[in-house]
């Protein structure tokens, strides 16, 4: 099944943070759940930072959503989340941050090219969404 039941679309959100993660990670779940339907949350993952290594670890994990909105406006809730929990554009985007929030699958669709290359993304969009084909 790629798109959700009744015209629903389905998303895999990649979920991080490393400034407070135990605050920010159920407050960003707290938010995406007052306009969408969390389907499947994966187990969270403590990750050593890439790119920028002098920074604490992160908190990372997946959560599978249905949802009756098209990805562009999915895309500008989660800006919205992230800038609503502080999180502030840096010099280095793999900066720490307060929450990070990414669409990784639509409807069945890869659309974000770090699930291939980072083993912990892959391993959490495959906790929430198991017969994904990737």
């Amino acid at each position: 099944m790629l798109g959700g039941k009744d015209g629903m679309n389905r998303a895999v959100i990649g979920v991080g943070s490393n400034i407070e993660p135990e605050i920010n990670v159920p407050r960003a779940r707290e938010r995406i759940a007052e306009r969408h339907l969390i389907v499947a949350e994966s187990p969270l993952l403590e990750t050593a930072p890439v790119g920028y290594v002098h920074q604490p670890d992160f908190t990372n994990g997946a959560l599978l959503l249905e949802t009756p909105v098209g990805r562009q406006r999915l895309k500008a809730d989660l800006k919205a989340i992230e800038r609503l929990l502080g999180r502030q554009p840096g010099p280095d985007r793999y900066g720490p941050r307060t929450i990070d929030l990414d669409i990784v699958v639509w409807n069945g669709e890869v659309i974000d090219p770090d699930l291939y290359s980072r083993d912990y993304l892959r391993e959490s969009v495959l906790a929430v969404w198991p017969d994904l084909k990737l």
